[in-house]
């Protein structure tokens, strides 16, 4: 990579060595391209190296030595992420490395009195999950990456997934952290409080900051009870605004037992069934039917009578026409089955062919306009092109992906779909960040005071731009 002739490449690499072995130091060309390309191969660029220190003495005292040469620290944890951030970025001028915590994965304690978990930045999210679980207790973040995201990252990132309905967002279940800053000081904030208002929050500032203000290596995570009860259907329904109706409806019935509510399209679950297979039997003779929306939802709770209660709440829906059909899962297998087609709607729609992903939310009230706006304004502007949509529909949050011919521009799209996002004074990111993959739209439809603020924090934490230069913050 160019780097300047003042800049040493091996005396800082020999210099890596030294604090975290020779054989976590990854420079050659092979071994080091799972680091430097995101996972959907969109995003990536060259690295000096990929580090993989083994504890937080290990990080900071990396971060010390590239503070004092001047290279960028890209931290990584899974790669799992939709926006490239946790990539390098290609053509960045100066050296970077990408410092990987996949090695800190240990879980230090499980408190189920105190209902707490304390894990390194490294461990992966299933993982903790089946720790909590093993406690008797729920870890509630959950998403179709868990298998391999880490929990650095998905902090990092705040990320979202299908029980934020009723848990909320990563920062909700997030009671302590231990950062590495940008001069490699160390602040641990790892305590086990679920109330403490002992001046600023500022662990807050670290949770969503895509690791441009610091790098997370622990943390103290809430954990709930786990529910002993499960009801998990899936129904066709006429419209979206059928859905919402629907939501209402099961909030009123289930109180917060309601965990997760998706709103899927048709097409969306038609192409899960035409490259995966599978059939749930809903809204037609054979396989998902030909309805023209579908939801997806889960209800659970530790108290008895939640299936009676999901089954009365499901038949005076079908009775007042906000849902036309449905499934109710008989057993875990059949709810997991369920999840299945949900969870392969990603992999379908890829495919199909390249898309354009738009990760957003508006106010729940509008997702129906907003559904039809943008999906008349796309088959407008974008001959060829075709809108699946899906996602968290009970916090707002829509994947409006559109699926596009070879030639078409992305960037078109995304102005298509941003521009309708923002006369709903929506987010052009709802939980997937924006990395690099969204900071030019970022610079276009978030205020200019916000941006100011970012800038005046980046430039207090990090003022020589060593974090993940080039993410999050527009230049």
């Amino acid at each position: 990579m160019d780097v300047s002739t003042s800049f040493n490449a091996a005396a800082m690499l020999d210099s890596l060595a030294g604090i975290v072995g020779p054989a976590q130091v990854i420079t050659d060309a092979h071994d080091i391209e799972p680091y430097v390309t995101d996972w959907r191969r969109m995003f990536g660029g060259p690295a000096l190296a990929a580090v993989r220190p083994a504890d937080t003495a290990q990080v900071a005292a990396v971060v010390r030595a590239c503070a004092a040469a001047g290279v960028g620290i890209i931290a990584q944890g899974g790669n799992t992420g939709l926006a490239g951030g946790a990539v390098p970025i290609a053509g960045r001028a100066g050296p970077q490395i990408v410092l990987s915590l996949a090695r800190m994965t240990a879980i230090r304690d499980v408190d189920p009195v105190g209902m707490t978990m304390l894990v390194q930045a490294g461990c992966v999210l299933a993982a903790a999950q089946e720790a909590a679980a093993d406690a008797g207790l729920l870890l509630p973040i959950s998403f179709g990456a868990q298998g391999s995201a880490r929990l650095g990252g998905v902090i990092s990132t705040n990320a979202g997934g299908v029980n934020v309905l009723r848990y909320g967002m990563t920062r909700q279940s997030v009671l302590g952290l231990e950062v590495v800053l940008a001069d490699g000081s160390v602040v641990n904030g790892l305590r086990r409080l679920h109330k403490d208002n002992a001046g600023y929050d500022w662990k807050q500032i670290f949770i969503g900051s895509e690791g441009t203000l610091g790098i997370v290596t622990a943390a103290v995570l809430r954990l709930v009870p786990r529910p002993r009860e499960r009801g998990t259907a899936l129904l066709a329904v006429p419209t979206p605004e059928a859905a919402l109706a629907l939501l209402a409806r099961a909030r009123g019935a289930l109180g917060d037992g309601v965990t997760a509510f998706e709103l899927i399209s048709g097409r969306s679950l038609r192409i899960v069934e035409r490259h995966f297979g599978g059939s749930a039997g809903v809204g037609g003779s054979a396989g998902v039917g030909d309805a023209p929306w579908f939801v997806l939802m889960e209800a659970a709770g530790s108290i008895g009578g939640l299936r009676a209660a999901v089954e009365d709440m499901l038949v005076g829906a079908i009775e007042a026409g906000e849902a036309t059909d449905g499934v109710l899962a008989e057993s875990e297998t059949q709810a997991n089955a369920l999840w299945s087609l949900r969870e392969h709607i990603t992999d379908a729609e890829k495919a199909e062919g390249p898309s354009v992903k738009h990760d957003v939310s508006v106010p729940v009230a509008d997702i129906p306009a907003f559904l039809a706006e943008a999906s008349a304004a796309v088959a407008a502007a974008h001959a060829g092109a075709w809108v699946n949509a899906f996602g968290h529909v009970g916090d707002g949050n829509i994947h409006f992906n559109v699926v596009i011919p070879p030639g078409m521009a992305p960037h078109a799209v995304n102005h298509t779909v941003h521009e309708i996002v923002a006369r709903f004074a929506g987010s052009i990111s709802a939980e997937h960040g924006i990395g690099q993959y969204r900071i030019g739209e970022l610079a276009t439809y978030k205020s200019a005071p916000e941006l100011a603020l970012q800038r005046r924090l980046k430039q207090a934490m990090d003022p020589d731009g060593l974090l993940n230069p080039g993410k999050l913050l527009p230049g």
